[in-house]
């Protein structure tokens, strides 16, 4: 096999695209198996907090927002000080319910405004300056599993994997079709490449990566088409990128599947022109999307067992651009959903327009690696200063 051919192979079976049935793998096992699942949603673009969560209150926020802010007749009050976006009214009902925790002015030092950097900053919930190859789901992989991992421990509803599921050792796995993830196996090119394999009794180590790789697809692959079961609803999800990627959590998580930690995103929050109109829709999927997983979880006695994280990789400038929208920004708001919280409503206190930073900016007060840390230990529980190479306080949302 040539260096080409090699690549080529390569970035396919990265995405986990084949899954022929003639490959074993024996899984390992994680250390914890208690299968409560993390349920992370990534907002990416860089979602507008403060019209998210909406101070009504406050005068700076309406003299910098003349054209975008929204009045609270306009929006959905859950305190004397703050309304949340009419477009997440099931947020709105999750609040009143004791379900949803909302934690203010979380970034990090140093605050990176490209929306490529930021968020590989998030996933590998590393320092600003300092560049890592690794992501703090997969560094959980690498830490947390004996005799090795499969893949399905971590769980991405994409076509690639993020930065955030890669660990030196172990990795997640990425598909959005299961049914077309299984039946791949019968690619010919991967027979051949097995074939080859078979007769020759010592493999280079390009041949060794492929068939390693091609075993955890294979394996993973395997497990979820014998475990998945499509089931019936009495909601339906929306008919959303989003709303579909949810359902196929939903399934796995009501299939028994033995995953901890699942990944989903929705793009489009890089709203620097006419903001209004784009925003408020995406965050009507969001809601229409989360409050239809959260259904299905309550239904199924899972919610206590089930939490779900919503973060993006900044918030927006507080004050608007000459196009009706806003720029890049720094601290935002990283909201969580769970039956099983301990601190409900607003975690801390809402952002300081007051003293925004030399950019305009609001200022973090949470690092959110500390919001990571308390998901290691309280949640997945494992050791986050191992898995974050630096000790961070933990909080007390659960």
């Amino acid at each position: 096999m040539n260096r080409k051919e090699f690549i080529r192979l390569s970035s396919l079976l990265s995405a986990s695209a084949f899954v022929p049935e003639f490959i074993q793998a024996s899984a390992g096992h994680l250390g914890n198996n208690r299968k409560r699942p993390l349920v992370i949603v990534q907002l990416s673009g860089g979602n507008d907090g403060l019209n998210t969560i909406i101070p009504y209150r406050n005068d700076i926020y309406y003299r910098l927002r003349p054209n975008i802010s929204i009045e609270l007749a306009d929006a959905l009050k859950l305190t004397d000080e703050f309304g949340i976006h009419s477009g997440l009214h099931g947020f709105k009902e999750l609040y009143d319910a004791g379900y949803l925790s909302i934690i203010h002015n979380v970034g990090y030092p140093n605050p990176n405004r490209s929306h490529f950097r930021s968020m590989d900053i998030w996933h590998s919930a590393s320092d600003a300056e300092k560049y890592v190859n690794t992501g703090w789901v997969g560094r959980w992989l690498d830490s947390s599993c004996k005799n090795g991992c499969e893949p399905y421990y971590a769980i991405e509803t994409d076509d690639a994997l993020s930065l955030a599921l890669k660990g030196e050792l172990q990795k997640g796995l990425a598909f959005n079709h299961p049914a077309q993830f299984y039946s791949s196996a019968a690619n010919p090119l991967i027979q051949a490449i097995a074939k080859e394999e078979s007769q020759n009794s010592s493999m280079n180590h390009q041949l060794a990566y492929l068939q390693k790789t091609l075993t955890e697809a294979t394996s993973s692959a395997q497990y979820i088409h014998s475990k998945l079961k499509i089931r019936e609803r009495k909601g339906e999800y929306p008919d959303t990128l989003l709303g579909q990627k949810l359902k196929l959590v939903a399934d796995l998580i009501l299939s028994d599947c033995n995953t901890s930690v699942y990944y989903v995103s929705i793009s489009g929050f890089d709203t620097h022109a006419g903001q209004n109109t784009f925003h408020g829709r995406l965050l009507a999927q969001v809601n229409d999307a989360v409050l239809a997983f959260v259904n299905d979880m309550v239904e199924a006695k899972l919610f206590n067992d089930t939490l779900l994280m919503l973060f993006s990789e900044f918030g927006r400038r507080v004050k608007q651009n000459g196009s009706r929208g806003t720029d890049h920004g720094a601290a935002n708001q990283v909201m969580l959903v769970s039956g099983a919280l301990k601190k409900q409503g607003f975690y801390n206190e809402g952002p300081d327009l007051k003293n925004l930073d030399e950019n305009g900016d609001i200022r973090f007060t949470v690092d959110f690696r500390e919001v990571h840390a308390t998901l290691i230990d309280k949640w997945l529980e494992s050791d986050s200063t191992k898995i974050l190479q630096k000790p961070f306080a933990s909080m007390q949302f659960i």
